[in-house]
């Protein structure tokens, strides 16, 4: 236990997540480890070696010595630079090294978070130099493993978890980002609202709420005149904000009902993460 009872939270969803990642690429034969996944242009081995380092840094561990070659186009911006660093450094990794490196780690960061008596605010190294509070650093490990775990899933025709601990954190984290996608990234007129209604494992209705000044806020109390309603399915949601797939590419599985320039303005930035 840690002491703090919303670190445990996120410790609780991490290691559901984690064990599961492990679970899932146990009995992979080497060649499968080589699939790509829809977290653009990694494949099995690269989004386990970005959970493998991840983890590392999170533990103190000094990142690697490396220089990635210029023909990985997938990669956008200074952030997707520092976290390909220790993908590409294990591409050529085995099946066997990649799970006996993943297993140490795990049980390295579960005695980790065994220990862990720090409080929520306490300041912790970040990705690009940064830092951050420990409680935002666990979650957003918690939902990054989740999300990986899906990308998994995804890839080995193996879907679950979608209402687990981790799911909860990333419903939390997804949401907290979508006032700016309707106020800013979608230009949703002042005095406006923008509802989402999410049907499935997880389900939820939340209101973007645009004030005179175009800044948007969010609250779970229904509107009576929304200038759009987007209703779509758990994982669906999870992938649009996740950047797993395209609007258009899920048309079918999104309603509409409203402003359809708007709509298509929302669902188009609807991506929060690379």
């Amino acid at each position: 236990m840690t002491v703090h009872s919303s670190l445990q939270t996120y410790a609780d969803a991490w290691t559901h997540s984690i064990e599961a990642i492990s679970e899932l690429v146990t009995p992979l034969a080497e060649s499968e480890w080589n699939q790509p996944t829809p977290c653009p242009g990694w494949s099995v081995r690269d989004v386990v070696s970005h959970i493998i380092g991840m983890e590392c840094e999170t533990l103190g561990d000094p990142r690697p010595i490396h220089t990635l070659p210029r023909d990985l186009f997938h990669m956008q911006g200074e952030l997707a630079r520092y976290m390909e660093v220790q993908v590409d450094v294990r591409r050529h990794h085995t099946a066997p090294e990649m799970l006996a490196e993943l297993e140490y780690t795990i049980i390295r960061r579960a005695r980790q978070l065994r220990n862990e008596n720090r409080a929520p605010d306490t300041k912790v190294r970040a990705p690009l130099g940064a830092e951050q509070t420990l409680e935002l650093a666990m979650k957003m490990r918690a939902f990054d493993v989740w999300v990986h775990e899906q990308d998994l899933r995804t890839t080995l025709g193996q879907p679950g978890n979608l209402d687990s601990p981790g799911a909860h954190v990333a419903r939390d984290v997804l949401l907290s980002g979508l006032p700016r996608v309707v106020a800013k990234d979608a230009g949703a007129p002042p005095n406006s609202a923008v509802v989402v209604d999410v049907h499935g494992p997880l389900e939820f209705l939340r209101t973007v709420r645009v004030d005179e000044n175009g800044h948007g806020t969010i609250d779970g109390s229904p509107s009576l005149g929304p200038l759009v309603t987007l209703a779509m399915d758990w994982e669906t949601y999870m992938r649009l904000a996740c950047g797993r797939v395209r609007a258009g590419a899920v048309e079918d599985k999104v309603k509409v009902e409203g402003d359809g320039a708007l709509a298509t303005a929302i669902l188009n930035k609807f991506a929060l993460t690379p």
